[in-house]
């Protein structure tokens, strides 16, 4: 089996010293447990989802040819909620179109799971995030994606914003990364995903 995951820097593992990120850790932990995985990492930082609506057909195709049992991980929005020149880099709405043609496009190939943004304390971009969030989970269902929720669980999580903080405000350290890879395992979806 081939996994490709693709988003932004925080799919990529930015700020992680060990370099693993959460993809590393959790394709990792799949191994150890027996599964037969090759994973490809295509975070590219500061990726908004209309970046990924370009890039990524092209990038998991060249990876996933026919006959191949691959597999696709998203996970994006945050860039599309920062602040660039005054405001927000993406509208919601244009969020969503992207997220639905990213989505659709890509179930229609391979089965296909979706992470949600964690939050992130910048600007008043977190508010932001946890609204996208929601509608990205509300969208998954539409699609029957199964959508996970960094949001919530994060930003109950001390040690969460402590990373972030001692980080450079938006990545993590290999704790915060730890918190997502925990999530991901623990999640009913990517247990049964993977055969």
């Amino acid at each position: 089996m081939r996994l490709c995951f693709i988003g932004d820097s925080l799919v990529n593992g930015t700020g992680d010293p060990t370099g693993l990120g959460w993809a590393g850790r959790v394709t990792a932990a799949a191994c150890r447990r027996g599964h037969d995985l090759t994973s490809y990492n295509l975070g590219i930082r500061r990726d908004t989802s209309a970046d990924i609506a370009r890039r990524w057909h092209e990038e998991t195709a060249r990876r996933l040819p026919t006959g191949i049992d691959g597999r696709l991980v998203f996970s994006f929005g945050g860039n599309d909620c920062v602040r660039d020149d005054g405001a927000p880099r993406l509208a919601q709405e244009a969020s969503l179109v992207n997220a639905r043609a990213i989505l659709g496009a890509a179930k229609a190939r391979h089965p296909t799971l979706m992470l949600g943004p964690p939050p992130l304390p910048l600007d008043d971009a977190d508010a932001r995030i946890g609204a996208l969030s929601r509608a990205l989970s509300r969208l998954c269902g539409e699609l029957a994606i199964a959508y996970l929720d960094l949001y919530t669980p994060l930003k109950a999580i001390g040690l969460w914003r402590l990373e972030l903080a001692i980080g450079d405000g938006a990545h993590p350290g290999a704790a915060g990364y730890a918190l997502i890879a925990e999530l991901v395992e623990g999640w009913p979806a990517w247990r049964q995903w993977l055969p």
